[in-house]
């Protein structure tokens, strides 16, 4: 199923679903809740699988599957942790992105002109849940010495 307009081998989503043992409907949800993101065929719409999307399929598949993460959680992961945590990044030390903690690495990418095209930050799936609302996961423990008064020490 490879796609002639590329040199990279793209795959149609049957052929996706039946190499990770998923639904095509799966997939999509993947695709919609932004954590993956399939180039399109200009001329059918058709979706058009990478070697990096179908890992990342398999990746999610296993956090779910093996781990009981949910889609809802995976997205909050994606818009509140940096970048070098989800990735796993082995090197943070010399990445702009970790030397400015504050600022999304899909910017601080951009203004380092790390690419020379922002398309495989479109494609990421930090980038894509940009607009996902962060909150605080849980609330800070109280001090010590707030707890001992509220309990009458």
């Amino acid at each position: 199923m490879e796609c002639p307009s590329t040199s990279e081998s793209t795959y149609l989503i049957n052929a996706v679903a039946q190499r990770v043992a998923l639904s095509q409907k799966r997939i999509r949800e993947y695709e919609k809740a932004g954590l993956i993101s399939p180039e399109r065929e200009a001329r059918t719409n058709n979706r058009r699988y990478r070697e990096g999307d179908i890992h990342q399929i398999i990746r999610i598949k296993e956090l779910i599957h093996e781990h009981g993460f949910t889609l809802a959680c995976l997205k909050f992961f994606l818009a509140s942790a940096p970048c070098w945590i989800i990735f796993g990044c082995g090197e943070k030390e010399i990445c702009p992105t970790y030397k400015t903690p504050g600022a999304p690495c899909y910017e601080v990418v951009r203004e380092a002109r790390q690419h020379t095209s922002s398309k495989a930050c479109k494609r990421c799936p930090v980038y894509l849940n940009r607009n996902t609302d962060k909150m605080a996961l849980l609330e800070r423990p109280q001090s010590e010495n707030a707890s001992d008064q509220d309990e009458g020490g």
